[in-house]
């Protein structure tokens, strides 16, 4: 049973291929017979061979097929009896284009998947770093700009992730006057970073 007529294999046609077209515009005779008879004897063996290469890679296999087939008909001079069979140039050609093709994969970087380039979007750019850098500037000097006490009970609660009962015992103050220097050094802050430019 001839190969092309299987449910699965290449899908090289010879009538499909690139045509070599001769002086007067049409395929030539024997450059037409020279494929169909390589396709006939040689393309099904030639995939099989090729398949186990791509490690039972279908498509693969299908594409080395139809180049070793393309490149076949490109250099006819090689089937010449004096050179030896033709289907072990085709398998030597066939084996030199999976090797160029899995060298060519390993020279690439891995494609990233979806879990990889959410990771790397959520990564802030150099350009938000130098934002965020001075930013933190702003912030800081607005804090400078604050009167002792108020820096104080906002190191203590906001910074050190205190709570108030702590931050009263560090700070040797009542609770309540932790509670009310935190409201009003918060609401200092805002109004100094505002003057910053900054929205809290």
């Amino acid at each position: 049973m001839p190969w092309s007529s299987r449910k699965r294999g290449p899908r090289t046609d010879p009538d499909r291929s690139a045509h070599r077209v001769s002086d007067r515009g049409t395929l030539s005779t024997v450059d037409e017979e020279l494929l169909r008879t390589l396709y006939a004897e040689h393309a099904g063996a030639l995939f099989h061979y090729v398949l186990r290469l791509t490690s039972g890679d279908w498509q693969w296999a299908e594409d080395v097929v139809q180049e070793t087939l393309l490149r076949a008909w490109q250099h006819p001079a090689a089937f010449a009896p004096a050179r030896g069979p033709a289907r072990a140039w085709l398998c030597t050609v066939a084996r030199h284009l999976v090797i160029d093709a899995h060298r060519a994969r390993q020279s690439r970087p891995a494609e990233a998947g979806g879990e990889a380039l959410q990771r790397a979007a959520e990564q802030t750019p150099g350009e938000d770093q130098i934002e965020q850098a001075l930013q933190s500037w702003a912030v800081a000097d607005a804090i400078r700009s604050l009167s002792p006490d108020h820096r104080a009970v906002l190191l203590e609660t906001y910074y050190r992730g205190r709570t108030m009962a702590e931050a009263a015992q560090v700070l040797a103050i009542p609770l309540g006057t932790v509670k009310s220097r935190t409201y009003y050094a918060l609401h200092a802050l805002r109004l100094a970073l505002q003057e910053r430019g900054i929205e809290p």
